[in-house]
């Protein structure tokens, strides 16, 4: 910070920022002034920082047109070869990084959508699984039942002129 002499009426500021690697001059040290806005060549730098410096990047936001244009490609083939990511940029006017970044996203997005379609393929199949499951269950217990209780006699009887069901025995009796 530069110190003013004490006349001065107004506080200014300035900061020193070590240059941005597009600069031409390595390691020289640039002087901002806090109450001037920056040039548009300084917000271009914040904004092309490497992906090691703190500062949080802007979210690439696609046109509609290149979102259609990257997910055509995407149907064509999930993974490209160098020359077609090039090619595939320069058509979209993006950076490679950027196409190959939406890529390796569009194929987590892809098998993210996939793996709940087979969750949910195997919960209905979980449900009707375990609902035969008791089906049998309660079958298992009906035959253990019959199987424990004592033979019982049969009240009914048919008799063998008429083939008629009467009450047992009774046919002997008329």
């Amino acid at each position: 910070m530069e110190i003013l002499p004490p006349n001065s009426s107004c506080l200014e500021l300035s900061i020193a920022m070590p240059s941005f690697p597009s600069s031409e001059a390595k390691g020289k040290i640039k002087l901002l002034d806090i109450n001037e806005a920056p040039s548009r060549s300084e917000e271009e730098c914040v904004e092309e920082e490497d992906e090691d410096s703190p500062v949080p990047r802007k979210k690439l936001r696609l046109t509609k047109d290149q979102s259609r244009r990257l997910e055509q490609s995407f149907v064509q083939n999930q993974t490209l070869n160098p020359k077609e990511k090039e090619d595939l940029a320069m058509e979209l006017r993006l950076k490679p990084r950027q196409v190959e970044v939406w890529f390796q996203n569009r194929r987590a997005r892809s098998k993210m959508k996939q793996t709940e379609v087979e969750c949910e393929y195997l919960k209905r199949w979980l449900g009707a699984l375990t609902e035969q499951n008791r089906k049998l269950q309660k079958e298992v217990e009906e035959l253990r039942f019959i199987k424990a209780a004592p033979p019982r006699v049969s009240a009914l009887s048919m008799c063998p002129r008429c083939e008629r069901v009467t009450p047992a025995a009774s046919y002997l009796n008329t």
